[in-house]
């Protein structure tokens, strides 16, 4: 098993639930024990939740599935055709079955490094932030997906001024469609959020010499803004960057399998004979197109797939694609695959009220029902996807 989160994790628990009582080795790139990431830019992040609270499971529950977690070694090379994995540390690990879940690397923009700028995946990322956080008073979000809304409402709800730039029209346009993205703007606004958005950030500005940000050190070499296309600087003492992730394959050159936005897979998520993949990773074959989903949800459903197809159910993986996020009061839940061109209605509620059901067709077919602050009726509404 590479990767020890919540997709590894979670094929390790389902093989032994099925009756697998072979060696399972769970290699992890962090020394972290698995622990959960959506909490990482909220609750983890505020500071409502300490590091123990997202720990996936406890010590006794990992100690009785009778698998060696080795942590702090990641893999580094994979040979698919005889199935052993390399680790940093030059393990060399033959197995009957590898699973790869290695999640996503961050992207981060180009130029010199500077202080205060932080991208947020791991735990030790949102444990440097929010230290960051306690002690600054601007905060520029570099990013307007789920990810940078997010964490722009955290910041906010710490009480700094928070400001957030993207390329993009609305907020989470390119998921959602602009009705929705509308209305996230104007929550975010409501809350005090200074949206720049339909402007791409071209790069970072450091500090030389300015003082008075108490409890920040390096004054030298820390940032000081974000420079807009437009030319406007955005001052900051804290930089936020979330334009997305990149699947975590680049120890796979070489390795023979097929790498294409993602670890390539069939519709059983196996890459080759004896190889399968699972969680952010992972694409694979659905109807006829690739499909590749970044959610804490279909890590795990992914995940009992892949366990029940290598003790050989040959069980294909035909997910209804599911998020959710939260950002200040509200909760969106999102069920299928919503695009930006479909028709959105409102099935359920009022959006005035700030409760509603909304459907997302394509044509005279449904794709999608997402719900602002009503999970209950969402999920409903949900049994009428195919």
């Amino acid at each position: 098993m590479v990767g020890a989160s919540a997709a590894g994790l979670t094929t390790v628990e389902a093989l032994r639930r099925k009756g697998y009582r072979e060696p399972i080795t769970v290699l992890g790139a962090e020394w972290h024990p698995p622990y959960d990431r959506p909490p990482l830019s909220k609750q983890f992040l505020c500071g409502d939740w300490d590091e123990a609270r997202t720990r996936l499971r406890p010590d006794a529950m990992l100690s009785a599935l009778d698998a060696d977690f080795v942590l702090g070694d990641p893999a580094v090379a994979l040979d698919a055709e005889r199935r052993v994995v390399r680790t940093a540390a030059d393990r060399a690990l033959t197995a009957d079955a590898v699973v790869i879940a290695t999640g996503l690397t961050p992207r981060r923009l180009l130029g010199p490094e500077l202080e205060g700028v932080h991208v947020l995946r791991t735990l030790d990322d949102a444990a440097a932030l929010r230290k960051d956080l306690l002690v600054a008073d601007r905060v520029v979000v570099v990013g307007d997906g789920v990810l940078g809304a997010e964490i722009a409402a955290t910041a906010r709800n710490l009480g700094r001024q928070v400001t957030l730039a993207g390329p993009q029209t609305f907020l989470l346009e390119s998921q959602l469609g602009p009705v929705v993205g509308a209305l996230l703007g104007e929550l975010h606004r409501a809350e005090g959020v200074d949206l720049r958005l339909g402007t791409a950030v071209t790069g970072l500005t450091g500090l030389t010499g300015l003082t008075g940000l108490t409890g920040l050190t390096g004054v030298d070499g820390r940032v000081r803004g974000v420079q807009l296309a437009d030319g406007e600087v955005l001052p900051a003492d804290v930089v936020v960057v979330a334009l997305g992730a990149a699947p975590a394959t680049g120890w796979l050159e070489g390795s023979g399998l097929r790498l294409d936005n993602g670890v390539v897979c069939d519709a059983h998520c196996r890459a080759a004979d004896g190889i399968y993949a699972a969680g952010d990773v992972a694409r694979w074959q659905h109807d006829d197109s690739l499909v590749r989903l970044e959610n804490r949800t279909n890590a795990t459903e992914q995940a009992l797939c892949v366990a029940a197809n290598i003790l050989g159910d040959e069980q294909p993986y035909r997910p209804i694609p599911y998020f959710w996020t939260d950002q200040f009061t509200v909760k969106l839940q999102v069920h299928g695959r919503p695009t930006a061109d479909a028709e959105v209605t409102v099935a359920e509620g009022n959006i005035a009220d700030g409760r509603f059901v909304a459907h997302y067709r394509r044509g005279d077919r449904l794709v999608a029902v997402l719900g602002w602050n009503m999970p209950k009726q969402t999920r409903l509404h949900r049994e009428h996807l195919v």
